[in-house]
C-alpha cells in the first residue's frame, strides 16, 4: 500500500491532468524536473492499466481516485 504523501502525489498529478495541465506546468507547481512528472505519469498509467491519458483519467474517476 502506498504512504500517505504518495496517494496525495497521485491525486495531485490526476487533478492536473484533468485539468488539461501540460506536463511542464506539473512539474513547476511541484518543484521537480519535467522527466520525473513524465515518470509518475507513466507509473500512473500502468497502475491504472491505461494505454492513454483520457483511459486513466475514466479509471480514476471509476476507482474513485478524482
Amino acid at each position: 500500500m502506498p504512504e500517505p504523501g504518495r496517494l496525495d502525489l497521485r491525486r495531485f498529478v490526476l487533478q492536473q491532468m484533468a485539468a488539461g495541465a501540460q506536463d511542464e506546468q506539473i512539474a513547476r507547481q511541484l518543484g521537480v524536473s519535467l522527466r520525473t512528472v513524465r515518470r509518475r505519469i507513466a507509473d500512473l498509467m500502468t497502475e491504472l492499466g491505461a494505454e492513454s491519458r483520457f483511459q486513466a483519467g475514466v479509471e480514476a474517476v471509476r476507482r474513485g481516485w478524482l
